[in-house]
């Protein structure tokens, strides 16, 4: 037992998955019980430790700065040389990003509870290890002369989520509250729908391909990647401009986007294995956002008001980014264990549960009792993740079960 304990530390560094993916999977419950207790003592009348920021931006930025980006920082630190046919990064350049990001998020959280000081030393202890990321990545894609396209968008978006992150820190330190809106729009369409559509576009048909074979044709064009940040960009600067009326204006080529690569990958030719089938249907979640986004865009300027209120918005961040964290997370986690590509009904519980809570968590935005209905999805969403974060944990903590390194 002695030698096992003191061999975890080397284990646990011996790849930069285990440990960003260890971070990120231990975030998914602490978001989410933190502000499942708040709506709860809301909901019910019971005193809750004031944050020393509005709780709905909490919540929303280090969902978006802390929860998902240790799986995204997981993924790219080890796909990055591989993707430019470099060697692996060593462990000083990925351990200072699990530190940062781990530990700041943490503290970060422990500042909600009416602890700014702690806030925002652990907002700076992410920006470190955030910067440290960019660094190690930054690195890879200059000695590649920054040829691979996919590598650049990623890369992009990470620049300009250190710039969302940093602006929220600065709100908290008594800057503007334009400050804080930008970093949370930021943090989902120049930050997260870029990287989650930039995998997809390049991981998607490849897995697609290997799965079905000769009779799958490879959709994979190159003019998409450079559409799809023009339309993203557009739509952030239209909603910081308040100009809500016209979104639709960028949003209905957004959800023809989308639907055009989800129905170029030829799904109906995907449905087997299981971890294929949920990437597909993760995906559409992101159409059925932008066709929300667009809808409501439309309702507003025809002067009809605003029916979906925040529906769109938890369509895309617990519909797509949910549903896809759970399928892609799981295929990696599956075969960087040694293990087979196989969804396992574990993950196909969470999967199937998120989809409820997705649909839930739209719900609370058109029933009068939306604040019983928003305490539902948040525990919800808590009791779907758990079984797949305790097993998540469990393997990211014990050797590749086929015995090789990693």
């Amino acid at each position: 037992m002695k030698e096992v304990l003191s061999d975890l530390p080397k284990l646990f560094a011996s790849a930069p998955h285990r440990m960003m993916f260890f971070a990120g999977a231990t975030a998914v419950i602490v978001s989410m019980l933190w502000w499942a207790c708040w709506l709860a003592a809301s909901w019910s009348g019971h005193a809750f430790p004031v944050a020393p920021v509005p709780a709905g931006w909490a919540h929303a930025v280090l969902a978006q700065y802390g929860m998902l980006p240790p799986f995204i920082f997981g993924f790219l630190l080890t796909v990055f040389p591989r993707w430019m046919g470099q060697p692996g990064l060593q462990r000083r350049r990925y351990v200072p990003v699990f530190i940062g990001m781990f530990a700041g998020y943490l503290l970060a959280h422990l500042g909600l509870l009416d602890l700014k000081p702690v806030l925002l030393l652990g907002l700076g202890m992410m920006l470190m290890g955030w910067l440290a990321a960019l660094l190690a990545l930054g690195g890879v894609l200059l000695r590649a002369g920054g040829k691979d396209a996919h590598a650049r968008s990623c890369f992009a978006a990470l620049v300009l989520g250190f710039a969302g992150l940093l602006s929220f820190a600065a709100f908290v330190l008594g800057a503007p509250a334009s400050l804080a809106t930008f970093s949370i729009k930021a943090g989902s369409f120049a930050l997260l729908i870029p990287v989650y559509f930039t995998v997809c576009h390049r991981m998607v048909p490849f897995f697609s391909a290997n799965v079905v074979g000769q009779g799958y044709r490879v959709f994979k064009p190159r003019w998409s990647l450079p559409l799809l940040w023009v339309l993203l960009l557009a739509h952030l600067a239209l909603d910081m401009a308040n100009q809500l009326a016209l979104l639709w204006l960028v949003d209905v080529p957004l959800a023809a986007l989308i639907l055009a690569h989800w129905v170029g990958w030829q799904p109906w030719k995907c449905l087997k294995p299981g971890l294929l089938a949920a990437l597909y249907i993760a995906f559409f979640w992101l159409f059925v956002a932008f066709a929300l986004y667009a809808l409501q865009s439309a309702l507003f300027f025809f002067d009809q008001g605003f029916h979906f209120a925040r529906a769109p918005v938890h369509a895309l961040t617990v519909g797509f980014f949910g549903s896809m964290l759970v399928a892609m997370v799981t295929r990696v986690t599956q075969g960087h264990s040694g293990r087979p590509l196989q969804m396992g009904w574990i993950p196909w519980l969470t999967f199937v549960m998120l989809q409820g809570v997705a649909l839930a968590r739209m719900y609370a935005e058109i029933t009068p009792e939306s604040a019983r209905w928003l305490v539902i999805a948040a525990f919800g969403w808590l009791l779907a993740f758990l079984p797949w974060v305790l097993r998540s944990l469990w393997i990211f903590l014990t050797p590749r079960i086929d015995g090789r390194p990693g």
